[in-house]
Order: structure tokens, then C-alpha cells, then sequence
């Protein structure tokens, strides 16, 4: 690809120094994501500007107003301190008429909301766990429906927020209490669903109308394989607390052919379903006998070179230049709106 002017957005804390040189390995997690789509896309030969976004809206329209962008590569994850604002920005840059990397509007406000998401696919026959949404002030009452255990997390949230060991519940009396932790810590509606014991398998999948899958990806107890994990927030961004207990992802074994392709046949629908496009990350449950459970959608999952994404790209031999290539050719085009 010839070099392309590249706004990189993301949050102003997280804009990313030009070396790692006097960061602790616990400075660089922060910005890691950051600092490896910026250094990859320089290393490629692009002309690449990082643009730090807050609550203003204004930096943004300068930049593109004055510089003229080819595309804007969206590493957002929100605006104003809230999640669920950065398909806002997204759809700024529609409004303004700039190409940009990942998911559309659309997708975002869809996949972001677990209860719709799961209303949705249960439209079109895809399993997932037996559920209910407690919203946020209203008086709590138990579901009678559901069987115990059962685990409750944000209705909105991403990146494990709001999960440890604790988001597992055996009454009544945990689950009222988990529902109001929920309710206090992330200020959304909780989800409360049965816990569906098996396996977490990941599937990355790239593409706007064509979609291309790459290899189901598994978190687990790399010496354990039969031990159930709950992929809390400390399993995925903790580094020692991952080898302390020996959890890692890997690429998922002992599948099936038929499985293998039933997995990614029902991450391709649900992609689809859910108005996702540029990448995204469709995670499920497997139980013991087998039966595929979806559990969320992600989309614009972690672009870090060390994630699962960069992980499973590459056994297939897409190697992180390689990602954030196609990556870009996705988002230059997609055919958003106002160029019909």
C-alpha cells in the first residue's frame, strides 16, 4: 500500500511515547496497544499523527480539517469517560466524510449491548446462555427462571470489567449482592445469566461483506486443560497473576473438523448479525458435550502485537505488519453512507 496520512485516535492518557526506554513493564500495559498500531504504521512507511481525545470533539475536527487525513486509525475505546460514547466519534467521522479502521456506528451500539445482542441472535436459532437484564435503580427482584449457578456482569462493558471468581453466584443473597456491585463499579444494568461450565473460545474474524476468520483461540490453565476458567479481569490483563496460576491463550486443540467449522460458520453469522465490520472478536462458551454457547461480541477487540488477535493472525501467517495492512484496506474500503 502506498504511504496514506494516518490519524491514530485515542484517549488522551493513553497517547504514546516514541521509546519504551524508562517504562516499567506495568507504564507500557497501558499504552501498549498505542504505541504498537503507531510504531507498525511508521515502520511501514505511512505519515502517522496520534491525536489524544477527551470531551472535545474540536482537536478532532482541526486535525482534519488542517491536515486532510486519508483515514483515521480508531484505537478510541471511549469519549467523556464513557464506553458507550465512542460510536459517537465514529459516526463524527462519518458526518465529516473520513475513512477510518474497525467497526461502524451501527455495530458498536449493537454488539456493546449484551442484552440486544443475545435478543437478537436468538432470533436466528443461536444458542446462548438462558438470561435476564436488572436494570440500574430499579428494585431488585430474583428471576424464578433461571437456574443456579449463575453469572452476572455489566450489560454494556468490555475488557472483563466488573468480573473476578465473585461473578459466579450459588443464592439468592450473592446474587443481590453481585447485581448491586455491578450497579455501583460500572454504572450500568447488570446481566445475569447461567453459568455455562466449559471452555472459552475466542474467534477473530476480519471483513466488511467477505469475512475471513482466523484461528479459534482459547484462555485457559495451560497445564490443566480440563479445569474450568472464568476469564476475569486480572486473567486478562494481569501478567503475573497469569503465570502465577499458570493461565495462558493459545491456539484451541482437540477440536473437531466439523466443530472447528461449526465454530467459525456461527462467529461469521453472528458477525453479521450484529452489523459488525473492519475486526472484531466473537467469544463462546463450549460445554463438556460440546454445545457452542455465545457469550458477547467484541468489536475493535485489543490490536496489542502480543494479543490474541496478532496471535491467531499469525499462525495462519498474517504477521502483525501484515494485520494492520489489511486492517487499513478494510477501513479505506468501507462504504459508509454519505459515498452512495
Amino acid at each position: 500500500m502506498k504511504s496514506q496520512r494516518i490519524l491514530v485516535l485515542m484517549h488522551e492518557t493513553l497517547v504514546p511515547p516514541d521509546s519504551l526506554k524508562g517504562y516499567s513493564p506495568k507504564q507500557v500495559l497501558e499504552f501498549r496497544s498505542e504505541y504498537d498500531v503507531v510504531k507498525q504504521l511508521k515502520t511501514l512507511g505511512h505519515q502517522v499523527r496520534c491525536l489524544g481525545i477527551g470531551d472535545d470533539l474540536e482537536p478532532l475536527r482541526k486535525a482534519i480539517v488542517d491536515w486532510k487525513p486519508h483515514i483515521a486509525f480508531n484505537l478510541l475505546e471511549e469519549f467523556n469517560g464513557i464506553v458507550s460514547y465512542d460510536q459517537h466519534v465514529v459516526a463524527y467521522l462519518e458526518l465529516m466524510k473520513v475513512r477510518y479502521t474497525g467497526c461502524n456506528p451501527r455495530g458498536m451500539m449493537i454488539s456493546r449491548d449484551k442484552v440486544l445482542s443475545k435478543r437478537i441472535l436468538a432470533q436466528q436459532g443461536i444458542l446462548t446462555p438462558s438470561f435476564v437484564a436488572i436494570p440500574k435503580g430499579k428494585r431488585f427482584t430474583a428471576p424464578d427462571h433461571l437456574q443456579y449457578p449463575l453469572f452476572i456482569k455489566s450489560a454494556i462493558d468490555d475488557a472483563s470489567l466488573g468480573i473476578s471468581q465473585a461473578s459466579i453466584v450459588y443464592s439468592v443473597a450473592k446474587l443481590k449482592e453481585r447485581v448491586a456491585f455491578i450497579h455501583q463499579h460500572t454504572g450500568s444494568d447488570a446481566l445475569v445469566e447461567e453459568y455455562i461450565e466449559g471452555r472459552e473460545l475466542y474467534v477473530s474474524i476480519l471483513g466488511n461483506d467477505k469475512l475471513t476468520a482466523y484461528p479459534i483461540w482459547e484462555i485457559g490453565y495451560v497445564n490443566n486443560a480440563s479445569r474450568t476458567l472464568i476469564a476475569t479481569r486480572q486473567t486478562k490483563w494481569n501478567a503475573e497473576y497469569r503465570q502465577q496460576h499458570g493461565i495462558d491463550s493459545f491456539a484451541a486443540k482437540g477440536l473437531s473438523t466439523s466443530l472447528r467449522q461449526q465454530i467459525e460458520t456461527t462467529a461469521k453469522q453472528i458477525y453479521k448479525a450484529l452489523s459488525l465490520t473492519g475486526f472484531g472478536r466473537i467469544d463462546f462458551r463450549l460445554s463438556a458435550d460440546n454445545k457452542l454457547y455465545f457469550l458477547e461480541a467484541n468489536a475493535n477487540p485489543n490490536l496489542s502485537a502480543d494479543e490474541d488477535l496478532a496471535a491467531s493472525a499469525a499462525r495462519t501467517g498474517d504477521d502483525y505488519a501484515t494485520l494492520l495492512d489489511k486492517i487499513l484496506k478494510l477501513g479505506l474500503s468501507y462504504k459508509a453512507a454519505w459515498m452512495t
